[in-house]
Formats: C-alpha cells, structure tokens, sequence
C-alpha cells in the first residue's frame, strides 16, 4: 500500500483538478468530459466495457505468450548457434523498427479482422523485448560458474540448463515486463485498423458518434487492465526469481 500511495495521491489531484477546471473554464464536453462524466459513462455502458475489454485483454494475453515463448526459444537458438545469430538478428532489429500501423493492415489482410491477426499483432509486439533481454541474459553468465561446469565437462545443453537460463531469468523477466504493456497496444492497435468487437472497436465507434465520455472510459478500463496485466507478471517475477530484487515500475 506504501508504495501505490504516491501513485493515488498523483492521481487524486489529477482527478480533482481536472473537474474544478472543467467547471470553472466551460469545456465543452464533447471535447474533454469531465472524470465525473466519464464515471457516469462507465456505470451506464459497464457490462460493455467489461465484455470489450475482456476481448481485448484475452488476445494481448494469447499474443504475448505466444511472442514470449517465440522470443525466448529464438533466443535459445541464437546463444547456441551464434552465426544464426548474426544472420538473423538484423531482420529482428528490422521488424522492430517498423512502425505498428504499417504491419496491422498487413495482419488484417492476411488473417482477417478477427481474433488471429489481433494475437499476431500482440505477439509481433512482444516478441523483440523478450529476446533482447534473454539474449543478454543467457551472454552474461559468471566466469567461475562457466570454468566450473567445462571442468565437469559439461555439454553445452547442459550449461544452457544449469547455468545460462537460470542466470537469465531476471533480465528475461524485465523484458516480459514491457512486453505485457506492448502487447495490450499491439490489440488495440489492431482493433483499430479492422475489427468488430474489442475495446479498440468500442472506441472508433464512440468517437465516431461523439460519444466522448464513453470513450474516454474505455480508454480508462484497458488503462486499468494494462496495469494489472503488468503487475500480474511482476508477482509472477517475485514468486520465479526470488533470489533477484524486482523493480516494478
């Protein structure tokens, strides 16, 4: 509780603030609602924003799993077969550099503009993060440790069991991090390049209509999902990688 209290504190004075002004300057609503609207959208539209947001957060879940094991298996194979590596990695770095909005019509086109393309989308988003970091983990590994094992004579499955993957769990953890947050916008992303349901849907159609406060709860609800996806995986970390202090945020 200690450490959410700045966080709330943050986000009370926010909150308040942002209703006082939007009293005392007039905003027109349908440009900027007040939280206390906002709030009232959410209460109103509740099991559709429940439903929408559980769509969304089921294929940015499917997508960064299916992108984390990707990532750490491809990273596997890059620490034992380091030319694999070099051939490799750049096309990595590649598809990483391109921007999201270029490859969601892509996905769309190719699996249509149902639930795959949108896990394709999250998992293209969270694959990059998780091999950076499991490849960096699994490279630096303790000298000791390593001449310690070539002196049992170790194969090299067996240092990458006992020693390298062991040793690269908190990094690999770090870049699971990240990519729970990523693959929430890899959906929504998607969602809003072709979709008929989900929370990306729900937010074209309500900015279509100029529906601004039911947009605006949306956003809050898959804000709030993206936080405790995040959180999710870090009490995962704690339970995993006891031994290594975990930094949430």
């Amino acid at each position: 509780m200690k450490r959410a209290t700045p966080a709330v504190t943050v986000f009370l004075v926010v909150v308040v603030g942002w209703q006082a002004l939007h009293g005392l300057l007039g905003i027109n609503s349908l440009l900027l609602p007040s939280p206390s609207a906002i709030v009232k959208a959410c209460m109103a539209h509740l099991p559709q924003l429940l439903q929408e947001t559980g769509i969304t957060m089921a294929e940015a879940i499917l997508g960064f799993a299916l992108g984390s094991a990707g990532a750490f298996v491809t990273a596997i194979v890059f620490i034992m077969a380091p030319l694999m590596e070099r051939a490799a990695y750049p096309y990595a770095i590649a598809l990483k550099a391109t921007p999201l909005i270029v490859i969601a019509p892509l996905l769309v086109a190719w699996f249509g503009n149902g639930l795959v393309s949108k896990v394709a989308m999250s998992a293209v988003i969270a694959f990059f993060p998780v091999l950076v970091s499991a490849i960096s983990g699994m490279s630096r590994i303790n000298s000791g440790m390593l001449d310690l094992m070539t002196s049992l004579s170790a194969s090299r499955w067996q240092v990458l069991k006992r020693i390298r993957i062991p040793s690269s769990l908190p990094l690999v953890f770090a870049g699971l991090r990240t990519s729970s947050s990523l693959a929430v916008v890899g959906a929504v992303i998607a969602e809003f390049t072709g979709a008929t349901q989900g929370i990306g849907h729900l937010i074209n159609t309500s900015s279509y209509y100029l529906q601004t406060d039911l947009m605006f709860a949306a956003i809050a609800m898959i804000s709030l999902s993206g936080i405790a996806f995040f959180y999710t995986v870090a009490a995962v970390e704690k339970r995993i990688v006891f031994w290594s202090p975990v930094r949430e945020g």
